[in-house]
């Protein structure tokens, strides 16, 4: 009798197998579920921080072409300055936590598009001495003009307030990651307080 009752728990003790796997399959759907509003907002940071990285390729070859030549040492050492501060640039849109710790106007989208209008505005002055390089100088066109238009339009939308929606909605989407993670931890503790429950196969 004791043997039928044992067979009986481990009957019952492995049914919650099906049900365990709605829940893990409940957890796949919400985590593939993604906001297609963060997503189009990551592929313009993307965007962003290529246009500034573009303006520190093309910054930091006017430099090198200043001091080299000889042409005009104050203007490399403004091209220099750009470099600099489009690297800020650059890791504004990483979001890094120290930096967006030290510099709170970058969390701000109005702070940081006009930031980048800055860039874009020093990336694109005394374009006077690049008239015989053509391809630098296009170069240089291309790179400030987008980076000046992500400026813009990070200006816009912190006039109407996008930033704040997206850093709730950041905020609403790594709690609900979080909450992932302890269903999955319990899940996991589940197990294996069920497999300590099991009686030992002879």
């Amino acid at each position: 009798m004791e043997e039928e009752g044992l067979r009986e728990g481990s009957s019952h003790g492995g049914t919650p197998d099906p049900t365990r796997q709605p829940s893990s399959s409940s957890t796949g759907r919400v985590r593939a579920r993604s906001d297609p509003f963060l997503i189009a907002c990551r592929c313009f940071s993307v965007i962003t921080s290529l246009a500034a990285i573009l303006c520190i390729a093309v910054n930091v070859l006017s430099a090198v072409r200043s001091f080299k030549n000889g042409y005009d040492v104050f203007d490399g050492i403004f091209r220099c300055y750009a470099v600099v501060i489009a690297m800020f640039v650059v890791v504004a849109e990483t979001e890094w936590g120290v930096i967006m710790r030290f510099w709170k106007v970058l969390e701000y989208w109005a702070g940081r598009g006009m930031l980048q209008i800055f860039v874009a505005v020093m990336t694109r002055a005394y374009p006077e001495y690049l008239r015989n390089r053509q391809e630098l100088f296009l170069l240089q066109s291309i790179a400030s003009y987008l980076l000046l238009a992500c400026g813009v339009v990070y200006v816009i939308s912190g006039i109407f307030c996008i930033g704040m929606v997206t850093r709730a909605r950041k905020q609403k989407e790594l709690s609900r990651e979080q909450a992932i993670k302890d269903l999955e931890e319990l899940e996991r503790r589940r197990e294996e307080l069920e497999e300590l429950l099991l009686p030992d196969e002879a």
